[in-house]
């Protein structure tokens, strides 16, 4: 467990983040979103220690974080950290010696890895000449070469088709299923949606929201949908029914409490055939913008 307790930086007069809590539990992937400048940067780096919070803490297992700690750490920073003219092979062995493997073996899994993003081939290539969604790759395979206990990744799926996307879920996978915590950040809140366990939502050095997807897509108030055969006109007659829209026998409403939702679902039975008849599941972008707005 990842926990991030209270921390506050601040750059002169300007407070980057205020009083930031938040966990990330293991073997759980926690998205972590917000628009730019909303800190999700400075956090991961106060994690990594590149930064010192002003006040507040950060706890690996319930104690305070060490510099041994993140040494077993895996790190994807968003300004990348490969050399675009040197060749991947070499480059993925050192991180791996970085963090105390033998050569032998960080070379072993470097090409492992590479084998696994179907770029066994270009060992020697330079960064350089790779596409963009092959040098992600290289760098996401640098962050998790010597099976970290964390991974911490900056906007690891920027750039990255469908298919990237969901070979590199798959691998990240692995780690959660090891138990291992995975913190990353993305613009892409449909992609967050799909693959997170929980979110935190970050505006102006705050956390505005933090849970799991169905709690805080389920925040709010919910909407049915209601298809029958008969005209559904008379539902805006109903006593706690709000009509969000209506089209014949086609109607999206709001219902007071449940018991209102049973007696309008009895009543339309009543008039005829109910085709559908269920809550609207909402999109995550939906709360973001309305907690962020």
């Amino acid at each position: 467990m990842l926990d991030i307790i209270s921390v506050t930086r601040t750059f002169g007069d300007l407070t980057a983040l205020n009083d930031v809590t938040f966990s990330v539990p293991a073997g759980r992937f926690t998205g972590f979103v917000g628009g730019n400048g909303a800190g999700k940067t400075t956090t991961m780096r106060i994690v990594m220690g590149v930064l010192a919070p002003s006040s507040g803490e950060v706890l690996w297992d319930g104690r305070p974080i060490t510099a041994s700690d993140r040494a077993q750490f895996g790190y994807m920073p968003e300004e990348r950290g490969l050399y675009p003219k040197q060749p991947i092979l070499p480059q993925l062995a050192y991180l791996g010696e970085l963090h105390g493997m033998t050569p032998h073996d960080a070379r072993t899994a470097a090409r492992e890895l590479l084998e696994r993003f179907n770029l066994g081939e270009r060992t020697k290539d330079k960064l350089e000449k790779l596409s963009l969604g092959n040098q992600q790759r290289v760098q996401i395979a640098g962050a998790v070469i010597a099976s970290p206990k964390a991974l911490i990744l900056d906007e690891p799926f920027s750039g990255l088709d469908p298919e990237a996307v969901d070979e590199m879920f798959a691998l990240l996978t692995e780690f959660t299923k090891r138990g291992v915590p995975v913190l990353f950040s993305s613009h892409q809140l449909e992609l967050v949606e799909r693959l997170c366990h929980q979110i935190v939502i970050l505006r102006k050095g705050e956390v505005l929201a933090a849970g799991g997807v169905e709690e805080l897509r389920a925040a709010g108030p919910t909407h049915h949908r209601i298809q029958a055969d008969a005209d559904l006109g008379w539902l805006r007659g109903e006593s706690g029914v709000t009509v969000i829209d209506l089209d014949g026998p086609q109607a999206e409403v709001s219902f007071a409490d449940d018991g209102v939702g049973q007696r309008v679902l009895a009543e339309a039975m009543a008039r005829g055939a109910v085709r559908h008849f269920a809550p609207i599941i909402r999109p995550l972008s939906d709360y973001y913008r309305e907690v962020t707005r």
